[in-house]
């Protein structure tokens, strides 16, 4: 894995692993910010690059790229686990959180809980097309964050599916945003909400 390390000035024991959608790279404004807060919270975070994302600088995944995808996220879940002596989190925008949770689904003890970020339900306009095959297998913690305007799911959507979960779900929703989650105007206090959100989450 390719990506940034943020070690905080006051560390607690716990680390996060959090990366990209795909379209983006571990240096999208969103995920700066994200781990800038967390970071200030005292989480060590490593904001990384998927597998796909090293090979090709821009455009999508390419098809068949999810195993090797899910082997990067786990190779950073482990590194992360080397450097810090408590919890290690995984968190997702998007492509990345998807991975991320069909990972844990195959891999239940590989992280304590899961931050998945406009997480893609299905593909805009297609319904019919859920990606929820694997959340009956998910028995890791999850906190979802969503942008009431996010056209790869809506507040009910998103509810509806996570009935099909065993383990403990939360949805938070921020006002006034789609899958991008986050403006340049309202990125660090969405941020801000989204550690605070996830610190009473993991401590439930």
């Amino acid at each position: 894995m390719q990506g940034f390390l943020h070690t905080p000035e006051a560390p607690s024991s716990d680390g996060l692993v959090l990366t990209h959608g795909a379209g983006a790279n571990c240096n999208a404004p969103l995920l700066v910010a994200l781990a800038e807060a967390f970071c200030s919270g005292g989480f060590t975070v490593l904001r990384c690059d998927i597998p796909f994302r090293q090979a090709r600088p821009q455009g999508p995944p390419p098809r068949g790229s999810a195993d090797r995808d899910q082997q990067g996220l786990r190779a950073a879940v482990e590194a992360m686990g080397r450097l810090v002596p408590g919890r290690v989190f995984l968190g997702g925008h998007s492509y990345g959180g998807r991975q991320g949770s069909m990972l844990a689904a195959a891999e239940p003890r590989l992280v304590e809980a899961l931050l998945l970020l406009s997480y893609p339900l299905h593909p805009p306009e297609r319904p019919d097309q859920m990606r929820t095959a694997h959340f009956p297998s998910l028995q890791t913690p999850a906190l979802f964050v969503s942008g009431v305007r996010d056209g790869f799911a809506t507040r009910d959507e998103m509810e509806a599916a996570l009935n099909l979960i065993p383990a403990r779900t939360e949805v938070v929703t921020v006002a006034g945003v789609g899958h991008e989650l986050a403006t340049k105007k309202n990125r660090d206090a969405v941020a801000r909400r989204v550690v605070e959100a996830f610190r009473l989450f993991v401590q439930a």
